[in-house]
């Protein structure tokens, strides 16, 4: 698997999310510096957990979309009848 990487722009918003979350719920403030930091430590150590859930959630509705298809194949099959 290659390393999960995001735009400035998305981790500028992870950040200010973790900045805000430790400000409103730990009455904590974060700063730029650590917070950056603390979301190096969640992408690298908990990334691959939620991008194999991401992975298994896709893989079934991938399945439920060909199950779809392969009935949908099925039902439009012709009955064959025997030669007389």
């Amino acid at each position: 698997m290659s390393d999960i990487e995001f735009t400035n722009t998305e981790k500028e918003a992870m950040v200010e999310k973790l900045q805000s979350y430790f400000n409103m719920e730990l009455d904590q403030e974060l700063g730029q510096f650590d917070a950056e930091f603390l979301l190096d430590f969640f992408s690298k150590e908990l990334g691959a957990y939620y991008y194999n859930r991401g992975l298994h959630d896709a893989r079934a509705i991938f399945e439920e979309r060909v199950q779809t298809i392969d009935d949908d194949i099925y039902a439009i099959e012709k009955e064959v009848g025997s030669a007389k």
